[in-house]
């Protein structure tokens, strides 16, 4: 309870230093007919994250987010192992806050997305103070804001794709943004639907193997209304996101089926089944932002409250299994029957933040930010109308951070203190078929997180930068859910573990940048109690589970560079001025890594990613894209074992601006060849090792429209987004890459 009070008692200190007044501040200049406009990049590289930018880049928001996503270049993306990228687990945050989900969950959620409705996707490689330090490695940050303009406006947003393998398939998307000021307020709405239809074939060794038509539907709305009160603002935002999603699975395979009960008789079977999964969810978010603003610009205090509700059902029926038993070759048929699983997730989660930034008098000039944050989260899982995990997490934290600059070196320097406690039951029916209770293994610690950074301008937007960083990761609630909540044949044992300790992450990192695009870098994250998945063969039975890994690391090499075309035809010295704008030239980005898992008593391989992505300029204005993305097989990747390459497609996406540019209309090709299959051998610390493979219908076709309804005001203005943008953009005196 001490630590508690210390670490909210330090938040308290926040609201000192925002009562500083500075009054030899210089007033501020009006100046009039200036029009600045910022050219946006494709890739942009800062000291502290890589920018990737969606709303100008129509082979990346051609489809729904995941599939944007994986086309990223460093980004590692599986089903069995969730994100990677450059080496670090990643934790994934909406518009500046954690989704707290991952895995299939995390996969079904961002199918449901549209791309077109992201503007941009921050990969923040080295999260400082500001952020939690249950970042763990590494964050990703789905930017989905507009800007708003002054008086009504509306930008229609619409993609059509479609497969064709052994049945027509279609993905519909439709989006609408509205945006609307008045004397009093501003508002803005984003509302959209997706529908799809897709195909997915898995097997696991010669004990399952499936076919799935899946059928998905999914709503969002994304509200925001602001007040200016007089500097200050308000802000209230409500996000809504509802997903409805069928799966149709006809399997085969080998298994030991249940014959006799009291006691339990087995005989060994080869079947044939047909199942219905249905998963419904639906997540809700409520935020109110005061952010109070002072004379000089670059003080900030803010103060936010977030609260998070999410609620997923999971049902699954079985229509007939039937086949024969082995040993005598007698057939056997099951008529079937509703709810096999019937499971339940329901969770929320409260927190309020602080944060207050001021510049200060530190070597050539600096900079102070500290704030302080409490959370609760309540998760409870239910299977048959048995609650079996209560889950409780009560975080109470504080940082403070110093930025300097001396000369043409940048310093930053933090910490953040955090008080966890975590506490939770958990039941199940044991052997002698008795209900069981448990206490989960408690976690009550105050820990402590620094974070370091030097930065050095060799030349004029060239950079080195060295990181260092101390982070924790919570097992996520769906890791810790120990129910099924994909599929359950007779042979599969799906759960999570209630169990499961966090993750303390040790992350050092070196990298060279230069003009934004290029880089070089190499990181080692060295991380106790890793969270992993396994899946593992027992007799007939596969095992699909969630570990602690007790002591690993994360080795990753790095570059990445442009070649504009126009060097074959420019001196050095011009190329070396010239403004690289991805609208105007034809330039290819290439991008190469190396990756090492090194765990204890396991014999891993690196495995190298490469990706290749070239935009052309054709006649008539026409912009074509080409993205191209390999990973070597045969290395190692946690407990798996890559047999063919996790990524290998290659992507045309041809684009064109009407009517002022007003319209743009794009159409595309992915995984032309259709050569991207997971297929990968898994290496359990215990138990059997397993071949798994699953191929989606990824060689796709379809188009995709934009239009931006025009005001009738030409005089119209832009208003800061007001759509759930928490994480503040400005660098202060650190000027990282800029």
């Amino acid at each position: 309870m001490k630590k508690t009070v210390f670490a909210l008692s330090l938040v308290s200190s926040v609201f000192i230093f925002s009562q500083e007044k500075n009054n030899n501040q210089p007033k501020e200049k009006q100046i009039d007919g200036v029009v600045i406009t910022k050219t946006k990049k494709a890739v942009e590289q800062k000291a502290d994250r890589t920018v990737f930018d969606f709303s100008e880049q129509p082979q990346l928001n051609n489809g729904n987010v995941l599939e944007g996503i994986k086309k990223l270049p460093g980004l590692v993306a599986t089903d069995i192992a969730g994100m990677m990228y450059q080496g670090k687990m990643l934790d994934v945050y909406l518009n500046g806050r954690p989704l707290n989900i991952t895995s299939n969950e995390l996969n079904s959620f961002l199918e449901g997305m549209p791309a077109n409705s992201v503007e941009k996707i921050e990969v923040i490689t080295q999260p400082g103070a500001e952020f939690p330090a249950t970042s763990g490695g590494a964050i990703m940050n789905i930017v989905t804001n507009k800007n708003a303009n002054k008086y009504l406006t509306a930008t229609y947003s619409g993609n059509y794709t479609f497969t064709n393998y052994d049945k027509y398939r279609n993905r519909v998307t439709n989006s609408i943004n509205l945006n609307a000021r008045n004397k009093l307020f501003g508002w803005q709405l984003n509302v959209g639907q997706n529908y799809r239809e897709s195909m997915l074939n898995t097997q696991q060794d010669n004990l399952l193997s499936g076919n799935t038509d899946r059928y998905a539907r999914g709503y969002f709305a994304k509200s925001g209304v602001t007040f200016e009160l007089g500097q200050d603002r308000l802000l209230l935002n409500y996000d809504i996101y509802h997903n409805n999603n069928d799966n149709y699975t006809l399997s085969n395979g080998l298994a030991d089926l249940l014959v006799s009960q009291d006691p339990d008789v087995y005989k060994e079977a080869k079947f044939d089944a047909f199942d219905a999964a249905r998963t419904n969810s639906l997540r809700q978010e409520a935020v109110v932002t005061y952010q109070k603003r002072f004379a000089d610009k670059s003080q900030k205090l803010d103060f936010q409250f977030g609260y998070t509700k999410s609620d997923t059902k999971f049902s699954q029926d079985n229509f007939f299994r039937e086949g024969f038993y082995t040993e005598n070759g007698k057939p056997f048929t099951y008529a079937g029957g509703n709810d096999i699983l019937n499971n339940k997730s329901d969770m929320r989660i409260a927190n309020f933040k602080v944060d207050y930034s001021q510049p200060i008098k530190l070597l050539d000039g600096g900079k102070l930010s500290a704030g302080g944050l409490y959370e609760r989260q309540d998760y409870d899982t239910k299977s048959f109308g048995l609650t079996n995990l209560e889950y409780q997490r009560q975080t109470a934290s504080t940082y403070l951070e110093f930025q300097a600059k001396l000369k043409k070196f940048d310093f930053t320097l933090g910490g953040r203190a955090e008080n966890y406690d975590i506490s939770g039951v958990t039941r199940y029916i044991n052997k002698d078929k008795k209900l069981v209770q448990d206490d989960l293994i408690p976690f009550n610690k105050f820990k402590f997180f620094p974070n370091a950074s030097i930065q050095y301008s060799m030349m004029n937007q060239v950079y080195v930068a060295a990181n260092y960083n101390r982070k924790i990761s919570l097992p996520s609630i769906s890791a810790l859910n120990p129910n099924n909540t994909t599929f359950a044949g007779p042979n599969t044992q799906i759960t999570g573990n209630p169990n499961l300790q966090p993750t303390i992450f040790d992350n050092y990192e070196l990298k060279v940048s230069a003009f934004d695009y290029a880089f070089i870098g190499y990181s080692v994250s060295s991380a106790s109690n890793q969270v992993a998945q396994i899946i593992r063969k027992d007799g007939k039975n596969l095992y699909n589970e969630q570990i602690n890994i007790s002591n690993m690391k994360i080795h990753n090499f790095n570059v990445g560079l442009p070649i504009p075309f126009m060097i074959f035809s420019k001196p050095i010295s011009e190329i070396m001025k010239f403004n690289f704008n991805p609208d105007k030239i034809n330039f290819m980005y290439l991008y190469a890594g190396y990756q090492k898992h090194d765990i204890e008593n396991l014999n891993n391989k690196g495995f190298w990613i490469f990706n290749v992505m070239t935009q052309i300029i054709l006649p008539k204005e026409i912009n074509m894209n080409v993205n191209y993305s390999y990973l070597t097989p045969k290395g190692g990747y946690f407990y798996f074992t890559a047999d063919k390459p996790f990524n290998n497609s290659l992507n045309i996406t041809l684009t064109k601006k009407f009517l002022d540019k007003r319209l743009t209309v794009s159409v595309f090709a992915n995984d032309i060849f259709n050569s991207q299959v997971m297929q990968a051998y898994s290496s359990p610390p215990e138990g059997e090792r397993v071949m798994i493979r699953s191929k989606y219908d990824s060689r796709n076709f379809g188009f995709s429209i934009n239009y931006k309804i025009p005001t009738r005001n030409k005089l119209a203005k832009e208003d800061p987004n007001i759509l759930n943008q928490t994480k503040k953009e400005d660098t202060g005196v650190m000027q990282q890459g800029q």
